[in-house]
């Protein structure tokens, strides 16, 4: 097939540090290639890639910014509008206004974001697109959207080790942000004894609840502040952490974070919110625990994940998120779109499709 793959002006493909939707988007390609498939990735001039990389910016324009982020897509669907793809896989709510020019193109848009009502009420006028959910919870908060699959995100496991014998600290590694819990995977640190890891930033909009919140708890005796970091260092904090700590405050749709850390064979201990439940297994990738002294006794020394076999960890990861199993279920999303034969909405009420 030939696939159009656009990605955001925000972030390079792969990401240097942040990004989870661009680290998505790199699987996908590099497995779509390897699988013999014409890809074009529509990204930054900074990515690396094996497909055909075009780029309106030459380098990666953070923070995101609307503007930018239409000129992009706007130039992208131009393009993909004007050569025979069979399928364009947009990751961009205003990628889906932009294709009403082009109804003759299957689009794909994938969410990666938690329930906005502007933006599902924006969603219902496109019923001809064909939606994918990245998890089965955030499925459930979108009902509204008439054509959506659920498709759980996979990474190449090759890049990731475990070992049986890891260090003695947990970890927390994302956004400086309140719905990430940074500051509840400190505070059970603290009281569990035991020393955290802590790999990130803080993003603009997420300042005030950093100075509030994090300021103190990142300055006491245990934590380790390594700021953000790329893959080798990620890889190999995970693989060497007792235990990653996910003690999220919001309806989290995925969690790449979680995936990587299984894949490394360190267990995930986190708050059961969002796709925690669906994506870690308790007493074999992890724990799902409802609050902080839960999380400090599953942490303690001699605690339950000092007692989870970490091969077994990684290699459940490995069947469940692997890099190949994301391009089958992709490749068979493409090919009914792009075929019309898996774009009729299926909800009552909503009109029909006209696209080819």
């Amino acid at each position: 097939m030939r696939i159009a793959m656009i990605s955001t002006p925000f972030v390079a493909v792969p990401p240097r540090d942040y990004g989870g939707t661009e680290l998505v988007i790199h699987e996908l390609v590099e497995g779509l290639v390897a699988a013999g498939h014409d890809v074009t990735l529509f990204a930054t001039g900074d990515s690396l890639t094996s497909a055909e990389l075009r780029a309106f910016y030459p380098e990666a324009k953070w923070p995101p910014e609307p503007f930018i982020d239409l000129n992009h897509i706007s130039w992208a669907m131009h393009q993909a509008a004007a050569e025979p793809f069979d399928v364009v896989h947009v990751h961009a709510a205003c990628a889906l206004a932009i294709a009403r020019m082009t109804p003759d193109l299957p689009v794909v848009y994938t969410l990666h974001h938690a329930r906005d009502p502007r933006l599902s009420a924006f969603y219902e006028h496109f019923p001809e697109v064909q939606f994918v959910a990245i998890s089965a919870d955030q499925r459930r908060r979108a009902p509204e959207i008439a054509h959506c699959r659920v498709i759980h995100h996979g990474l190449d496991g090759s890049r990731y080790g475990a070992t049986d014998r890891p260090d003695d600290y947990v970890c927390f590694v994302g956004r400086f942000a309140r719905e990430k819990g940074l500051h509840n995977a400190i505070d059970a640190a603290a009281a569990a004894g035991v020393p955290i890891r802590v790999a990130g930033s803080v993003h603009p909009p997420d300042r005030p609840y950093a100075e509030s919140c994090l300021t103190e708890r990142l300055a006491a005796p245990g934590v380790t502040l390594l700021g953000p970091v790329g893959m080798t260092a990620k890889t190999g904090l995970l693989r060497e952490a007792r235990a990653l700590l996910a003690p999220i405050e919001w309806d989290e749709p995925f969690g790449l974070i979680m995936v990587e850390a299984m894949l490394s064979g360190c267990p995930v201990v986190a708050f059961p919110r969002g796709s925690v439940p669906e994506l870690v297994e308790p007493g074999i990738t992890g724990f799902v625990v409802d609050s902080i002294d839960a999380m400090a006794d599953a942490i303690a020394p001699g605690g339950a994940v000092d007692r989870i076999d970490r091969l077994r960890c990684r290699a459940r990861a490995v069947r469940r998120f692997s890099r190949a199993r994301l391009v089958e279920e992709y490749e068979r999303c493409y090919a009914q779109v792009a075929a019309g034969s898996d774009r009729t909405p299926n909800r009552p009420g909503r009109r029909p499709s006209t696209a080819a």
